[in-house]
């Protein structure tokens, strides 16, 4: 046989092995690309994303579209020839396993706590568009989670309102860790609650909560290396109740990015006019209930997803500037935004077409 037919041959079967090697090699990686972007001032599944009932809304136009990132499931495990096709796709990312879910976390808890973010972010939103509206809102402190094996447990319940520590009135999910630890582990500590199922009763009948319960727990010692705190085994958190309905339709999404486009989308749909003025504007962005824009991950895919559906600008939260002005998609103005005032004022100055001074976001230099 000829030397260069040989030469060939054993080439051919080394690149079909190495082939070979890299589809049954798994790595630890996981892969991040655009996802759908859906404007919250539409429909999406044939309803209106947005459902407001029991007070006037008005007409909109133009897109205020929120973004999402697909990813690769967790017990999902890429092999080396995936890994590398990410790696050099330009829109698609390929990042450690544990970025995406750390201590090991399952598909079922990585579900779980992206449904509990998302429903979080909408209640946020909700907040900050009634609250730039000067319409009230009221509020109070409740139980989020319980620790299993905690002192709390069987005892505090998720959705109890917590409305004192011993004898302090709580006004924030901040006060309740702070009124904790000042005991030592082992002490005993009172909360007052309104017990759950009494507040939804008082709630559904319009009326004040007439029952409350006085809670004995013997605090715990934290795991914290270093001094040990005293706890109870629960997180707070805020619920509110709103004087009318708005319901936020949109199925098979999780995790609180969505936060900013949904308050912006509330605020035009209960405001005369456009608040785009006919532009198409996308964004991201978590939002507290001060109005506050936080970070999210997969920026760069969120712009290009963003860009491909034919989005001019997309408001960017501050922290994620740099890295989104690392790839900017051709055509697409990235403005860097803080709170919600200023998405209000960027959407200002893009309805007035004065777009020459906005807040841009750019590269890091050197």
């Amino acid at each position: 046989m000829p030397r260069r037919t040989v030469t060939m041959l054993a080439s051919t079967l080394m690149l079909i092995a190495l082939l070979c090697a890299g589809v049954l090699i798994k790595v630890p990686y996981s892969e991040m690309s655009p996802g759908p972007t859906v404007n919250t001032l539409g429909d999406h599944d044939g309803e209106p994303v947005l459902q407001i009932s029991g007070r006037e809304t008005y007409p909109t136009d133009g897109h205020l579209n929120m973004t999402t990132v697909r990813v690769t499931s967790a017990d999902y495990r890429m092999n080396l020839v995936e890994a590398v096709y990410g790696w050099l796709a330009h829109d698609n990312k390929v990042v450690p396993h544990d970025t995406l879910y750390p201590d090991g976390q399952t598909e079922e808890q990585s579900t779980q706590e992206n449904a509990e973010e998302f429903s979080q972010s909408q209640e946020s939103a909700k907040v900050v568009a009634l609250e730039e509206l000067d319409i009230p809102v009221q509020s109070w402190v409740i139980v989020s989670t319980v620790v299993k094996d905690s002192p709390a447990e069987g005892v505090l319940h998720a959705g109890d309102v917590i409305k004192a520590v011993d004898g302090t009135e709580v006004k924030a999910p901040a006060d309740v860790a702070e009124l904790v630890t000042e005991h030592t582990p082992g002490e005993d500590v009172v909360f007052t609650i309104v017990p759950a199922a009494e507040q939804a009763a008082a709630e559904k009948e319009n009326r004040q909560p007439e029952k409350t319960e006085e809670i004995t727990l013997t605090t715990a010692a934290s795991d914290d290396t270093g001094e040990k705190r005293a706890i109870v085994g629960i997180s707070a958190g805020t619920d509110h109740t709103f004087p009318f309905s708005i319901d936020i339709k949109l199925a098979d999404v999780g995790g609180p990015s969505a936060g900013l486009m949904f308050a912006l989308g509330i605020y035009d749909k209960l405001t005369p006019g456009s608040l785009t003025g006919g532009s198409f504007v996308a964004g991201t962005g978590t939002i507290d209930d001060e109005g506050k824009v936080g970070p999210i991950g997969g920026i760069e895919m969120k712009t290009v997803g963003a860009r491909d559906k034919g989005a001019e600008y997309f408001l960017t939260p501050a922290d994620n500037c740099e890295a989104a002005a690392k790839d900017t998609p051709d055509g697409l103005t990235l403005i860097k935004v803080a709170t919600m005032d200023d998405a209000l004022g960027a959407l200002k100055d893009i309805r007035d077409g004065d777009t020459a001074d906005l807040p841009t976001c750019t590269a890091a230099k050197g």
